[in-house]
């Protein structure tokens, strides 16, 4: 089985920005644990600040992978592109975020992506992805 992590713009300064919503651990050190937790998953984790790159990798693995789990980032709330992408690929795709959006800002409290997603998970800090990696397994069975 394999499956597909991506981070949107931002989250490659996790453990660095805003500790008080994203916490302090770096992300690469997180997905270590996830591949410890999850041995006979590929895992594969891909990070971009630049939307058509995101857009590119889910149009490269969103047909020859089981899943996507995709932290848009701000493009969440933005890119009708990046939905346009999940709409258009074969692998069930879930969206994840470490914070609660909609506890947030209100320009945070709609997302673009989560219609098209076979579901969303949010607010459990890093746990969110390991959360959205059971939650495909299940979508999948």
């Amino acid at each position: 089985m394999k499956i597909l992590l991506i981070n949107g713009p931002n989250l490659n300064l996790l453990g660095l920005r805003e500790k008080n919503i994203y916490g302090e651990i770096p992300f690469e050190s997180y997905f270590q644990s996830l591949q410890l937790k999850f041995p006979d998953i590929e895992i594969e984790y891909y990070q971009s600040n630049v939307e058509g790159e995101l857009i590119n990798k889910i149009h490269e693995r969103g047909f020859d992978h089981d899943g996507i789990i995709i932290n848009a980032g701000a493009y969440t709330h933005t890119s009708i592109a990046i939905r346009d992408a999940i709409s258009g690929v074969k692998s069930p795709v879930i969206e994840v975020h470490i914070s609660n959006i909609l506890t947030r800002e209100s320009f945070r409290h709609e997302s673009l992506i989560g219609p098209v997603c076979v579901g969303s998970i949010m607010g459990f800090g890093l746990d969110s992805y390991r959360l959205g990696i059971e939650a495909l397994l299940g979508y999948i069975k």
